[in-house]
């Protein structure tokens, strides 16, 4: 008769690994079950059952599925001895299946069918109860009985009856500008920093973490170093809201941001993760653990997002302040920051909608704009960009909003020449501009947005001191409207 553990010894070497030697079969009463955590290469999770004297083991990447309907991979792995169940510790570098190991879940289980293509049990675990039907996976014509691949599935409702499905997306809450609360209703309101940096949803589930931009575009590609706050979170199931943030001497620098927002190439994103990282700033939960938190106040929210612990090396959770408006904006602007953001404490999560429950105060106003033509320079910028002609969308065209001619780094303005030559056109995309502005002036198609820091709105619409921050390629020019706040 073969030796089911014969595969396990051959991949391990015993006096390099802590792991049980599996010298022997030891029969039991095929009713054991452990679900262990294994944070190797790839994180996953290893569910073994006891059958005829060893665990049989399934290695499943994203976890067991919570909710019927949703069918994960299951990779059928060698057979482990028993005392396996009780492993709980690191296996070395170099050795097979390299990492940490802890034990998630274990209890016993009932079968209800066993055959070589197909496993349905009940579990009865502290973490997992419920039917999970673990069949083969057939491939090409007729099937492959021999493969090794498997799909798992919840056969029964979930443990939890009023479970919800995490969202695949959602359209984040916006804040109207403003100023901060009167005085007398300062203590109904949460103060946050503003930061300098771009918006994005986290989705985790499964150990694996999706980045959604704010207008709902998957820019996962562009942070690798965040996928490890989904490995930290293990199986927990959430959405995220927050800002993420490029961080030069302790401060969010938005120039730096830049060079990191939608690369396109992995190869690309894993060299700048390496020298210019991103860090997470997670300001808010929308869901957890098969619960939509929309509803809830903001400090219901922000309970549970501090009770998940969220720090690590490249994502924090800062913190709040419950009223004293005034000496959080003066510390912001201490510490070189944009301003605060205002959020009423009783406020829901109001996905998609543009709000007065969230207010962000800034030192300076920032505007959104669409660049339709530049002007030259002239010295050292001659032949070059001198000022860009900047509008937001109007009946009809662009509405003019001003020029602005500082700011701009060398790269900036090498990028921006760039990509202005490509969108070179003859007509004026603006609905009037000032005719000494026009003179000179080299029109673009009105496609490209950036972003301008000012001091405040002239009488005629105009912008008052601007000063270039960057392109905002998460933007589209149909996005951008006037921030008269």
């Amino acid at each position: 008769m073969p030796d089911p553990l014969a595969e396990y010894r051959r991949k391990r070497r015993p006096r390099r690994t802590p792991e049980p030697a599996g010298d022997a079969v030891r029969p039991g009463r095929d009713e054991l079950f452990v679900i262990q955590e294994h944070h190797a290469r790839r994180l996953h999770w290893d569910v073994r059952l006891e059958r005829g004297g060893v665990l049989v083991s399934w290695a499943v990447p994203k976890g067991l599925p919570p909710e019927p309907g949703t069918v994960r991979l299951a990779v059928h792995t060698e057979d482990h001895p028993l005392e396996y169940a009780d492993f709980d510790g690191e296996i070395p570098a170099g050795e097979y299946g390299a990492g940490t190991v802890t034990i998630w879940d274990r209890g016993r289980y009932e079968t209800v069918k066993w055959s070589t293509d197909e496993v349905s049990v009940v579990l009865h675990g502290d973490r997992v109860r419920g039917r999970y039907v673990f069949f083969r996976r057939h491939r090409g014509r007729g099937g492959n009985s021999d493969s090794d691949e498997w799909l798992v599935r919840r056969s029964d409702p979930p443990q939890q009856p009023d479970w919800e499905p995490l969202p695949e997306s959602l359209a984040p809450m916006l804040a109207s500008a403003g100023g901060l609360p009167p005085a007398e209703r300062d203590a109904e309101w949460a103060y946050e920093f503003k930061w300098d940096g771009v918006r994005a949803l986290v989705r985790v589930e499964g150990g694996r973490v999706t980045v959604f931009s704010r207008k709902g575009n998957d820019v996962t590609r562009s942070y690798p170093e965040l996928r490890a706050l989904g490995e930290a979170m293990g199986s927990t199931q959430a959405m995220l809201d927050g800002e993420i943030v490029a961080l030069v001497g302790g401060r969010p620098n938005f120039a730096a941001l830049q060079r990191r927002m939608h690369v396109g190439s992995e190869a690309s994103a894993r060299r700048l993760a390496e020298t210019q990282p991103v860090t997470y700033l997670v300001f808010d939960l929308l869901h957890l653990q098969g619960r939509s938190l929309l509803a809830l106040p903001y400090t219901e929210r922000r309970r549970q997002l501090e009770g998940l612990g969220l720090a690590g090396p490249r994502w924090q959770t800062p913190r709040y302040f419950a009223g004293g408006g005034a000496a959080v904006l003066h510390a912001s602007r201490e510490q070189g920051l944009e301003g605060v953001m205002a959020k009423r404490l009783s406020s829901p999560y109001q996905a998609g909608r543009r709000s007065r429950e969230w207010v962000k105060v800034a030192h300076l106003r920032a505007q959104e704009v669409v660049i339709g033509g530049w002007r030259p320079g002239q010295g050292r910028r001659a032949g070059a960009i001198g000022s860009l002609l900047c509008g937001v969308p109007a009946e009809g065209g662009l509405r003019f909003v001003g020029l602005v001619g500082t700011g701009f780094t060398e790269q900036a303005l090498a990028e921006l020449g760039s990509r202005l030559s490509r969108l070179e056109r003859r007509r004026c995309p603006f609905v009037a501009v000032p005719r000494e502005v026009a003179r000179q002036a080299r029109w673009v198609s009105p496609t490209l947005v950036g972003e301008v820091v000012f001091r405040e709105w002239t009488r005629d619409g105009r912008m008052r001191g601007p000063s270039w921050r960057g392109l905002r390629p998460d933007k589209s020019a149909g996005e951008v409207g006037l921030d008269a706040g």
